[in-house]
Order: C-alpha cells, then structure tokens, then sequence
C-alpha cells in the first residue's frame, strides 16, 4: 500500500510538472515568433522609406535570434538547476547517512580470529514485526552449517545479523566468546566471507574485481586466488586476461563466471568465516558443477553458513539448522533428520516429489523448487 501511495504521489507530482511545461514552452516559442515579426514588420517599413539598409535589418534579425537562443537556454536552465540540486541531496544523504551499526565505545581486537560462533537467545524484528524468536546456536570452528526452510524463515536475516548488517534486539551474538558488538565494525568484516546468489561485480578490470576486499594484493595473489577458485583458465580466454573490463555489473561474463570471480574475491581475503547464500542457484548443471569444486577449496578449513533451497547440495554440511517462522525448529544431520519426520522430513518429500514428477520438475530453478516446496507443505 505505501508503494502504491508513493507512485500515485510521484506520477500527481510528473502530471503538474509536465502541464507546466507544456504551457510554458509554447508561450516562449510564441513570444519568439512574434518579436521576429514585429522586427521584420518594422524592418521592412523602415527599409522601404530608406531609413535603414538591408544589411542593417539582416543584422537586427540576427542579433534577435541569438538573443531568444540564449533566452531558451536560460529557461532550460531553471530545469537542470532543480535536477541538479535533487540529484545532490541525495548523494549528501548517502554520505551523510548513520550507520545503525555503532562501532563499540571500548573496541576488543582479537588476536587471531579461529571462527567459533555462538548466538545466544538472539531475537530480531523489523520495526514491530518479529522476524526471528529465542535463536540459540553453536558453531565449532570449521565447523559447515546448512542452513534450511521455507522462504521467510528467517534465515537470509540470521546471516546478516552474523555479518553484522544489523544488530540483534535481544540476545547476543559472539565469535571466539566475544561479542561482535564489541568488536570494531571493519574489522570485524574483514574475517568474513560473501559468496550470494547475484555476485556485485564494479565497472573495472576482472583484476580489480577480485582484489577489491584487499586492494593491495600482488598480481601473483590474484592468480592464486583464481586458481582455486577455477576461474584462471576462462579469464585468460578474456580478450586482455586479468585486466579484461567486465562492464556494469559484470555484464560481460556469464553467471557462472561472475560467481566464481566471487569465489577468488573470497578466497583472496582468506577469512575464518565464510557465508554462502544460494551461491550455485540458477546456473546449468555443468557450471554448478565447476562452481561447485571452486567452494569446496574455499569451504577449506573455514566455519561455514550455507543457505540453499535445493536440499541435495547440502548433504556435505557437517549439520543441518531447520528453520519455521523465525525459529529453529530441528538440527541434526541429514539421515537423523529424515528418520525424525518432522520439519526437514516434509521439505525433502516435498522436493523429491517435485523433482520426480512436478509442474516444473527438471528445470533446476530454485524460486520454483521453493513455490513447489510451499505449497506441499
């Protein structure tokens, strides 16, 4: 409804603006041709009592049009000026925007960060609505956790309360015993890996690309990081290699290769923590499959949150967390999981049967995997 409200306020707001306009810019071209005729009238009158030349009259038309050209341009100008400003503000908004992340009054550096997490009674809610509810959670250091459950269960925002994007409004979150809210923001990050489901990839070089979460890594890095992360043999068939522009977004490479350029960006920081969101969704079989083996390098050695709709790609993770509506409802590994009947149970029957024989069985999309998933659930 207040998208609604916003669009009928922004299309009364265009409807005014452009009735003006369409006023105004007649009446300046009016104005125009009427100065022009009033000059030649009187210009001619004046030429054929032989008061002034035809060179003369040839001038004042001249020097009318570029008055009325610049006349047109300053009345454009009250336009752009208006645009401009609004365009300013709201780069000044952006910067100068609070982070609702307060760094801590008493900063705590950890020495070395090993990757144990533990959430404890944490609770969550946007604005008066509560998305997540009594969260107890422990994470041994390389420690792969899967993350599974209907879409809206909540467990998009528990990782984000872990990356710290948000911070809890009851309970806490700690790494290694602390609590993240005692430890500075950047820092914080810094031990933390993304691999989404739509990878950001920047206007610049496939280079720049991985090297942005650590900017002074040496080309030989870079490759390294690439090497892992099987993306070294499709950057050197790039037209310049490593220094390639991969365009807007990442407009010039596949989904696949994006993904795996997130990977190597991953790779390169070398965090404890890694945090992969649907990071092999909408991909063919073959690209997964690549995808696939660049994650198990990064997986390596690292405490792991992997969320996924398609339960089969979570089979590796050392325990599965069932989520329902902002809780934890069961844990354990898969076979347990499946031998309980419950939650998890349902989800896997609900899959395999579309899989085997649903409306769109066969076509590997996850958003249609989760339509399916809901309804038989």
């Amino acid at each position: 409804q207040r998208f609604r409200d916003a669009n009928a306020r922004n299309l009364a707001v265009n409807d005014r603006v452009n009735k003006i306009w369409s006023l105004f810019t007649p009446t300046v071209t009016a104005l125009t041709e009427i100065g022009l005729l009033v000059v030649w009238g009187f210009g001619i009158w004046q030429v054929s009592k032989h008061e002034i030349s035809v060179g003369v009259l040839v001038a004042f038309l001249a020097y009318i049009n570029r008055f009325y050209s610049k006349l047109g341009s300053m009345s454009r100008i009250v336009s752009v000026t208006q645009k401009a400003a609004v365009g300013a503000k709201r780069i000044f908004d952006i910067l100068d925007q609070v982070s609702s992340v307060p760094e801590p009054t008493h900063p705590v550096r950890l020495e070395k960060v090993r990757g144990a997490i533990e959430l404890r009674d944490v609770g969550f809610r946007y604005g008066t609505r509560t998305i997540l509810r009594d969260i107890n959670l422990t994470i041994n250091p390389g420690e792969m956790i899967g993350l599974v459950g209907h879409s809206g269960s909540g467990k998009s925002t528990l990782v984000n309360l872990i990356c710290r994007f948000y911070d809890v409004a009851e309970g806490s979150i700690r790494i290694d015993g602390v609590d993240i809210r005692s430890l500075p923001v950047s820092e914080y990050r810094r031990n933390i890996g993304l691999v989404l489901q739509e990878p950001f990839l920047f206007f610049g070089t496939i280079a720049e690309n991985i090297a942005y979460g650590k900017p002074e890594a040496t080309r030989d890095e870079i490759v390294a990081a690439s090497r892992a992360a099987h993306a070294h043999e499709f950057i050197l068939r790039q037209p310049l290699g490593y220094d390639s522009l991969v365009g807007e977004r990442g407009q010039a490479l596949s989904g696949g290769e994006r993904q795996r350029i997130s990977i190597a960006r991953a790779l390169l920081i070398d965090p404890r923590i890694l945090i992969l969101d649907e990071a092999t969704s909408s991909v063919d079989t073959e690209t997964e499959l690549e995808i696939q083996a660049a994650l198990d390098n990064l997986i390596r050695g690292r405490t792991t949150l992997a969320i996924a709709h398609r339960l089969s790609t979570m089979r590796r993770a050392d325990r599965l967390v069932v989520m329902d509506r902002g809780q934890i409802v069961e844990e354990g590994i898969h076979e347990d999981l499946l031998a309980n009947k419950g939650a998890y149970y349902r989800l896997d029957r609900a899959q395999t049967e579309f899989f085997n024989g649903g409306p769109a069985a066969g076509s590997g999309d996850d958003d249609a995997v989760e339509m399916a998933t809901m309804k038989q659930i």
